[in-house]
Parts: C-alpha cells; sequence; structure tokens
C-alpha cells in the first residue's frame, strides 16, 4: 500500500480536489493507497474540511496539531501513521501534480531505495528559482548527493527509509540526503510543476537563511554525527596550534629584548599577542566541546546503529527499529 503524506496549513479550498485527482490517479492505475492529511495549526476551515473528507472516504485520515509545528513536525507524525510499504510526501497546494504518481513508483522499482521529484519546468518567480539553483549546487557539493531539486515536496522512499531517517526542525527536505549518508539508493524524477491555484506561498526570505544552517546541520550529522571529535578536534588543534606558534614566536621576542638588549617593540603592544592567546583559547575549547561531543554519543547513543543492514539470511530477522542519523 502507497501512503501520502500532506501537510496542510490553511489549504482549505485545495483539499477536496487534491483527494479528486489522486484517487482518480490510483484507481486509474491499481495503486492501493490511503491519504494522511496532517493539519499544521491552520486558522481557516481546513480541519473541518478533512473531517468531512475522511467521513466519506475510509482510506482517508486526518491528524491535527494543537498549533503550527512546523512542516518537519507534520511530515514525521504523517510518516509515524503512515501504514503502506510505500511512503509518498506531497504538498497541498496542487502544485505538485498527481498523475505523477505513477511515474515515480515505477522509478523506485527500478531498484532505488528513495525518488525525488525534480521541477524542471518550475512555475515559480526568479527570486525563488534562482537561491533555490544555488542552494541545490552547496547541498550537492557538499554532501556528495547531486540533484537537481532537493526542495521538491514530492518524495518517495521505502518503509525502510521511513523507519531509519528521523527529521526535525525544517529537514525535510535532506530526506534523501539523509537516506544516501544511510546506503540507500536515490535518484530523481522530472515531474509536472503547476501554477500555484489557491491559496499562497508559505515561504519567505527567511527559508533561505534557514536552509543554509540546516545544510549545515545535515553535514555535521552526516560526516560527523558519530565521531564529533574528528571535526571538533581537528578544529582545535588548528586554533591551537596557531596560538602556541605565535605565543612561542612572543617568547623568543621577549627573550631578545629583555635578555640581550636588542630594540624590538615590547611584546605586550602588539596584537599578534592578543590574537595568539585567543587561538590557544579557542583551540582548548574546541577539543574539550569534541570530547564532551565524544561522551553524549558513547553513551546516549549506545541503542542507536551507526549502520545500516538491507537484509538478513539464515537467521531469524527483527522488525525495523528507529534509528537516529
Amino acid at each position: 500500500m502507497l501512503s501520502i503524506v500532506v501537510p496542510v496549513l490553511n489549504e482549505t479550498d485545495s483539499l477536496r480536489e487534491l483527494l479528486a485527482q489522486v484517487s482518480s490517479t490510483c484507481n486509474g492505475n491499481d495503486v492501493v493507497f490511503e491519504l494522511i492529511f496532517v493539519d499544521d495549526g491552520s486558522t481557516d476551515d481546513s480541519w473541518k474540511t478533512i473531517q468531512q473528507l475522511a467521513g466519506e472516504h475510509a482510506h482517508v485520515t486526518g491528524i491535527r496539531f494543537r498549533r503550527n509545528f512546523g512542516k518537519a513536525a507534520a511530515l514525521t507524525a504523517g510518516m509515524n501513521a503512515a501504514r503502506g510499504d510505500l511512503t509518498m510526501m506531497m504538498d497541498a497546494d496542487l502544485q505538485d501534480d498527481p498523475a505523477e504518481i505513477p511515474n515515480l513508483l515505477a522509478k523506485l522499482e527500478e531498484g532505488f531505495d528513495v525518488v525525488n521529484g525534480w521541477k524542471q519546468r518550475r512555475l515559480d518567480p526568479w527570486h525563488k528559482v534562482f537561491p533555490s539553483k544555488v542552494f541545490n549546487w552547496m547541498v550537492g557539493r557538499l554532501t556528495g548527493l547531486k540533484l537537481h531539486d532537493h526542495n521538491c515536496g514530492f518524495k518517495l522512499f521505502r518503509s525502510e527509509v521511513n523507519s531509519e531517517v528521523r527529521i526535525y526542525g525544517e529537514l525535510h527536505r535532506f530526506i534523501p540526503v539523509l537516506a544516501f549518508s544511510r546506503g540507500f539508493r536515490v535518484t530523481e524524477i522530472a515531474v509536472n510543476h503547476r501554477k500555484r491555484k489557491f491559496g499562497r506561498s508559505k515561504y519567505g526570505i527567511r527559508r533561505f537563511l534557514r536552509g543554509f544552517l540546516d545544510l549545515l546541520t545535515v553535514k555535521f550529522l552526516t560526516g560527523f554525527g558519530y565521531r564529533p571529535q574528528h571535526m571538533l578536534g581537528a578544529l582545535g588543534l588548528l586554533f591551537f596550534g596557531l596560538g602556541i606558534l605565535g605565543l612561542a614566536g612572543l617568547t623568543v621576542v621577549w627573550i631578545l629584548t629583555n635578555m640581550f638588549n636588542m630594540g624590538f617593540e615590547p611584546i605586550g603592544n602588539r596584537p599578534l599577542l592578543a590574537y595568539s592567546v585567543a587561538a590557544t583559547l579557542l583551540g582548548g575549547q574546541a577539543i574539550s566541546l569534541g570530547l564532551l561531543a565524544e561522551l553524549i554519543v558513547a553513551y546516549t547513543g549506545r541503542d542507536s546503529d551507526t549502520y545500516s543492514i538491507k537484509e538478513q539470511t539464515g537467521m531469524p530477522t527483527r522488525g525495523h527499529q528507529s534509528v537516529e542519523v
């Protein structure tokens, strides 16, 4: 069964039409599905519409938050409630075309674990398209997973991915990256992107700043999540070494000035003294933080696997457990 998770924030005008399009596509292609609407603190009649749809259709489920918690939280709640072997994410504003569902399913059956949508012909203003292209380039460079459109709301993945990838904040756009770091096979497929018909965009300029900060978080989680000292310790050693070299040079100057009466400027008047002391302290703090982070990982991460098992043979299998990335 295909579980389709749709986060909702003030989208009452589009929900009924979205259900009709999804039902038409899935029924026409013999796809058994459930549709999970997650109301993320809507202030319009979205929840009332969801209740009506759930009462009219057995395959529709609704979840309502007490307030707005963000898209990642809505998607997490929907994925936790999903019963299908496959999970699909899509937006509620009808810009994601449900007619693409069979194409994503067919691509997944080629042996992939995650299929990410690619709005190849994007119908958005330039001030959203250009920063998005820059962002996608940065994600590819920093994570090694080069996709054209990490921000696309259309994502399809297997239940194993759902059980192993934990998202929070605004990390939902990085599900392919997080899955890729666990060894899952990730690909993308061009999808039809439609103009917004109802409502308005939920994203502003702050989205790009948050996206960059989230990218740094993902880079740390995927590269150093279980070995934080490798990054913090390396930076600490660099600054500590530079500080020690600076102080050593100033020590030589002090000896030459005070013991051999050479006419050097006193070290107390040199900016290098302040920089060297600051670098030494910063390096020591970074190394200390790395050691503390290692202790946290060692004692709180003991029940979290640092690997991902695809299959087993010759022994009883265990159910998938929630694993933090």
